[in-house]
């Protein structure tokens, strides 16, 4: 967290079979997204369902950097919950 900012390391994986969140691997959540990689739409898709899983409009995360690349970082501004994968990871970094 960075204030009220939840900082994510996302390690995505496009073109899924439904849209997850997984796992961590090391630093990284595992997101998966069922919408292909081309220009910039799977991040976008991406976007739009941590919206809803966090629990903030699509306008609250920010895409710092890996908008065309599977390794990205986003910044959720005030989530309203936290999906439970993502509380435990908080839970042990602090």
């Amino acid at each position: 967290m960075d204030g009220d900012t939840l900082v994510l390391n996302i390690l995505g994986t496009p073109s899924a079979g439904k849209d997850a969140i997984g796992k961590p691997k090391g630093a990284q959540l595992r997101v998966s997204v069922t919408a292909a990689p081309v220009a910039g739409r799977a991040t976008e898709h991406m976007v739009r369902f941590l919206a809803e899983e966090f629990g903030v409009e699509t306008n609250a995360i920010a895409v710092e950097f890996g908008r065309f690349n599977i390794n990205k970082q986003l910044r959720i501004t005030a989530p309203k919950r936290l999906p439970p994968v993502v509380a435990k990871a908080l839970v042990k970094s602090g």
